[in-house]
């Protein structure tokens, strides 16, 4: 037996339930198979393999696992949701929680609030926490990140996204990645791709321009695959050219592995796999499933034998329908992923200081100031004042529910706690406001309490204080920020936007402050002076709350994505037809094109609420000494970012690229640049951003092929899409 083998024995004799490493291994825990170690392993191991043995691997054995080769000491694989922080145990069988008392992990801020931070820096550090509290529970793979574009404010989903930019996304998905498998846990990028709603998300055809695709909807894909490196990939439950995006052959072969040449695993969403010929032939590798039977519902003796990649396509193979050149190309990316995710990787940690701090400081600079008229913020925590505090966001966890994402944390701060804890001084007081009851999926039964009467309640309550409080928003129901369904309406659910305008009538010292991974309207925007956006940042929540409301934290979040006035200024919702949102027939066609978001509201000239890239601070900059220089190869940008004010900060300098008589419909600007400097009081910090020609071609649906246009562009430089501090026009 070679040494190679010897080695593979060695580090593939994993104990079948808790896959930990067997240490009589050849090489020490310092030493890594190289890739060419693996694929020399890989080819020794796939001639011992039997059809049985390499179709076993192809698909489920339970809810979170499948089957490895016990007879060549070849090890289970583990699968774990998600994005956030490592999910409770699921029972073998079924949806239930198991009951372990030692799963519970570290919740990190939702992934909409990591995009709010504009700093790749951190997403390499959130990388790093997550993978090693995956390690610590024995998880292969874990479950994200997810990078589809925020199309719409409905999309029950956009709180596990990076917002509506695809560079912007693009940016910080490689370093997350790289971050998680720098452990030795893959990560899945989901959901691969059109996935921009949860309306009918399990049959609707997307229909789009190839261009729209390749420029908004594929890049941060792209992304992940070469420059990150991601071991797996998710599909997405819709159809794109009428073929499910789980077995898809332009998506999956022609475009994945082909063109961008993944090496890894593309898996199934749970049941999202329909046909054993198609999930052969067009790119899917192992098949989870959401039921037993992995299709559509626990029927009969169906077993995990039935998927579409189990006994059918076993005899398929025998009866000489398909071949077994696919099988063998399955079996070896699943060989690979077990090598590289069993590689003498250390043991990871759980639920430590070092993860709560990661937890803290993702969120501190997620947080989004978008309004503080008269300074109202930050409050004198040393002063002696009456806080009403109103909302059941709270007092609710906003970590538990939402469907494949919420976790089982081991703490979770809520606001009315860190508000205690950080205006000792204050007589605080708590009043509900509303009630949203509370669903997991399905719909939420009506809440029990009266309404009215909370609503005086805490209307009463604001009477008397010196100043309000108001922490509400959208929360993990279903039809809220929850997997499985869309939101139902553009404004604030359960009667919130009556609240805050009965409060504000009564006092008018109300800071508002909202968690949702979704805009929403404001109708009561004038008679309030403060605005916060907290989005879902998980377990230090309330403390970091509290303290961007005391100005320990100074806020220097930006929007991901832009707020509309109204549901018709958003894109897609613009056209009043349901065949663009949410479709017909199962049938959907995307006519805003490559106009999403920002993109549409200055193309357009529709003001939006709050503009992408927008978000306040405690102190003021200064940006001065703009210079836009290039040459055939790069755009060059500096400046200098002066901190005018009284206490230290962050700001986001952001470079936008427009093309001036574009021979194609374009965009006013795109972002192609961003850099987040922190700057203390009185201080100047340098900004350098450069930016390759190449980020500038547009894709030409003629050619099938990325070109890039001669003559005039021009390079906007701001704070904001809509914040822009100098334009100047160059020549290419």
């Amino acid at each position: 037996m070679n040494k190679v083998f010897s080695f593979v024995l060695a580090l593939t004799s994993l104990c079948a339930t808790s896959c930990k490493l067997s240490l009589d291994a050849e090489l020490s825990l310092d030493d890594k198979m190289s890739d060419a170690q693996i694929e020399a392993a890989i080819d020794t191991i796939l001639p011992q393999l039997s059809l049985e043995e390499k179709v076993a691997m192809l698909h489920a054995q339970s809810k979170f696992s499948t089957p490895g080769v016990p007879r060549l000491g070849i090890p289970e694989l583990w699968w774990s949701d998600g994005p956030h922080g490592v999910r409770a145990e699921i029972n073998w069988n079924d949806w239930g929680y198991a009951g372990w008392n030692n799963d519970s992990c570290t919740a990190f801020p939702a992934l909409s609030a990591l995009a709010a931070t504009f700093n790749p820096d951190l997403a390499y550090i959130y990388g790093v926490a997550l993978g090693e509290e995956s390690r610590y529970r024995k998880k292969n793979v874990i479950l994200g990140p997810g990078v589809n574009i925020y199309r719409t404010p409905l999309n029950g989903r956009n709180f596990e996204y990076m917002g509506e930019d695809p560079f912007l996304a693009s940016v910080l998905v490689v370093p997350y990645i790289h971050g998680v498998q720098s452990t030795g846990t893959a990560t899945s990028v989901k959901h691969y791709a059109l996935n921009n709603q949860e309306e009918d998300r399990m049959g609707v055809n997307v229909e789009v321009s190839e261009r729209a695709l390749r420029e908004l909807y594929l890049p941060a894909f792209k992304a992940a695959v070469v420059d990150g490196k991601a071991w797996t990939l998710m599909g997405s439950y819709n159809r794109y050219n009428n073929q499910h995006c789980c077995h898809n052959e332009i998506l999956l072969n022609k475009i994945l592995k082909e063109e961008w040449g993944f090496d890894g695993v593309v898996v199934s969403d749970w049941g999202g796999a329909h046909d054993t010929k198609e999930a052969a032939l067009y790119g899917l590798d192992v098949e989870m499933g959401s039921f037993t039977n992995g299709l559509d519902a626990q029927i009969g003796n169906f077993g995990w034998d039935d998927y579409n990649l189990a006994r059918p396509y076993r005899e398929a193979i025998k009866k000489g329908e398909l071949t077994d050149k696919e099988l063998n190309d399955k079996v070896r990316r699943i060989l690979r992923l077990n090598f590289r995710t069993n590689n003498n990787w250390g043991p990871g940690r759980m639920t430590c200081d070092a993860h709560m701090k990661t937890a803290h400081d993702i969120a501190r600079e997620a947080v989004t100031l978008l309004k503080n008229e008269g300074s109202i913020l930050p409050l004198d925590p040393s002063k002696k004042i009456k806080i009403a505090v109103i909302g059941e966001n709270a007092t609710r966890t906003l970590v538990k529910a939402g469907g494949s994402s919420e976790l089982k944390p081991k703490y979770e701060v809520a606001p009315l706690d860190g508000i205690k804890k950080q205006f000792p001084n204050a007589d605080i007081q708590y009043a509900t406001g509303y009630t949203s009851g509370a669903a997991f999926y399905g719909f939420a039964p009506a809440p029990k309490e009266d309404q009215k009467k909370l609503k005086a309640e805490a209307v009463e309550l604001a009477k008397s204080a010196d100043v309000v409080i108001y922490v509400g928003g959208l929360n993990k129901n279903y039809q809220q920020d929850c997997e499985g369904g869309d939101r139902q309406s553009y404004e604030l659910p359960f009667g919130q936007d009556a609240l805050i305008d009965a409060v504000a009538a009564v006092n008018k010292n109300m800071v508002v402050v909202l968690a949702s991974g979704n805009a929403y309207s404001m109708p009561w925007l004038d008679k309030v002076p403060a605005v916060v956006q907290a989005w879902y940042l998980g377990s230090e929540s309330g403390n970091v709350i509290a303290e961007v409301l005391d100005g320990s934290i100074n806020p220097s979040g930006k929007l991901p994505f832009s707020f509309p006035v109204k549901l018709a200024d958003s894109a897609p919702h613009s056209f009043n037809d349901p065949m663009v949102y949410p479709g017909v027939d199962h049938q959907q066609i995307y006519k805003e094109d490559i106009l999403v978001g920002y993109r549409w509201h200055d193309t357009k000239g529709i003001k939006p609420l709050f503009p992408f890239g927008f978000g306040l601070s405690y102190t003021t900059f200064d940006v001065k000494n703009i210079n836009v220089s290039n040459t055939a190869a790069d755009i060059k940008v500096s400046a200098d970012v002066a901190n005018t004010g009284s206490v230290c900060g962050a700001e986001v300098l952001q470079v936008y690229v427009g093309k001036v008589d574009s021979k194609v419909a374009r965009a006013q600007k795109e972002l192609k640049g961003f850099q987040k400097v922190n700057v203390n009081k009185g201080a100047t910090a340098s900004v350098n951003i450069s930016i390759p020609v190449e980020s500038l071609k547009f894709f030409n649906e003629e050619t099938h092929a990325w070109e890039l246009e001669k003559g005039k562009y021009v390079v906007y430089v701001g704070t904001s899409s809509a914040d822009i501090l100098s334009t100047t026009e160059i020549e290419l």
